[in-house]
């Protein structure tokens, strides 16, 4: 069983605001028409997090206890959705033990619960677009947490009854930046095919690296405190329906690797699951070159509007991947963000953790709420970017106008 959101602002909630408030997308450009979100059932409290991990893993060192237990304070998260249980682990007991070859069982559960994840949150976004399954002409799903073949964006589709046709694209394994990189996909399928309802769905879950602690693996500490489980799902398309209402509007997408950086983020499939580490020195790295990456994004807009005003960084709007507390405080001090302007990305991190490529869905439902509660009177922001840092380190960015935003006053 999942648990689902469906993100108020589509095809249902829109029609309780006014026409005039919403801003109308260019031509040929595509738009995401709505959003949605699954989740496993277990929930997960922070506070609660360090003795359930110790006692599941037969674990009693107090140093790693106690390094854990800085960890959970310090990620600034509040709960998460996992997909491990006591139920899970009974089943299954060698995943709590140290060196057991066990790729083979972590597979069978994961390979499971993204496809299940993924169909909840689709269904919640289709339920919300207010379309149908039979207008979904493109289908593009990421995952980190699988390997199999037919792959899981196969499986989603025959989850959902999708059409034999449906043209398919997989991202594997592209890890946190890989929600963005569907985004980006999925736009350059919706422009250059007119009509096209592309699908994008997102599921991870963190079973394919659980394993007890050891002092000689301190970085396992930090997915423990860090990471949630869950699914994302988004509806993208060019030249909305009257009956559509778009939420986002795709202007242009931007993709780059930093050279020499590609054991930054670390990943590799073992007998024993995924292990990976993350280097100390990565907020520093992300820190170091955002600026240039969306100041190369910024220029698009401004070759397009070249009779506006040049935008600055508290103009804009800000939907970025939480990576985690560091990479957001670094963010905005490079930037020198209001404190405001990252609160999406905080809220999503508090309530859901980092769920890898999840996590930009979960930002942006957060945005769209947000405009739906503000008042008449607040300016909010049309232009913005949605970013997110993943395995390269990849840089993955788009320029996108907010169409639910209220004219600024002039």
């Amino acid at each position: 069983m999942v648990s689902t959101k469906v993100v108020v602002g589509a095809a249902t909630a829109s029609k309780l605001q006014a026409s005039s408030s919403s801003m109308a997308p260019n031509p040929g450009k595509a738009t995401i028409l709505a959003l949605g979100h699954g989740f496993p059932q277990q929930l997960v409290m922070q506070d609660y997090v360090v003795d359930g991990f110790m006692r599941n893993t037969n674990c009693d060192d107090p140093e790693l206890k106690e390094k854990l237990t800085r960890l959970c304070k310090t990620t600034t998260v509040k709960t998460r959705y996992v997909v491990m249980s006591e139920e899970i682990l009974k089943s299954y007991p060698e995943l709590a033990h140290e060196g057991q070859p066990t790729m083979r069982q972590r597979l069978d559960i994961s390979n499971k619960a993204v496809t299940q994840m993924a169909t909840e949150a689709s269904l919640a976004c289709v339920r919300s677009w207010g379309g149908a399954l039979s207008e979904i002409t493109h289908l593009v799903y990421v995952s980190s947490s699988e390997a199999r073949f037919p792959g899981g964006d196969l499986h989603l589709a025959r989850a959902l009854g999708l059409s034999p046709d449906v043209r398919r694209v997989m991202l594997a394994f592209t890890g946190c930046s890989g929600g963005v990189a569907g985004l980006r996909v999925a736009k350059g399928l919706a422009e250059s095919c007119p009509g096209a309802r592309v699908l994008l769905a997102t599921s991870e879950t963190t079973i394919v690296g659980f394993r007890p602690p050891s002092p000689d693996r301190p970085y396992d500490l930090v997915g423990v405190a860090l990471f949630g489980d869950g699914a994302g799902a988004a509806i993208i398309g060019a030249d909305p329906t009257p009956l559509e209402r778009p939420l986002f509007e795709l202007h242009s997408a931007l993709q780059r690797f930093l050279p020499d950086t590609e054991k930054t983020i670390d990943g590799r499939l073992t007998e024993e699951g995924i292990k990976f580490q993350l280097g100390r020195e990565l907020p520093h790295i992300i820190e170091a070159n955002v600026e240039a990456f969306c100041q190369k994004l910024m220029q698009e807009r401004e070759g397009a509007h070249a009779e506006h005003n040049q935008l600055t960084y508290d103009d804009m709007f800000w939907a970025v991947h939480p990576g985690g507390p560091a990479i957001l405080t670094k963010m905005e001090g490079r930037l020198m963000l209001d404190s405001g302007k990252l609160r999406a990305s905080r809220s999503a991190l508090r309530d859901f953790g980092n769920a890898s490529s999840n996590t930009i869905v979960y930002v942006l439902e957060n945005m769209v709420e947000e405009s739906r509660q503000r008042s008449e009177d607040e300016d909010e922001c049309e232009w913005g970017l949605i970013l997110a840092f993943g395995p390269g380190i990849t840089f993955e960015g788009i320029l996108a106008r907010n169409l639910q935003a209220r004219a600024r006053a002039k």
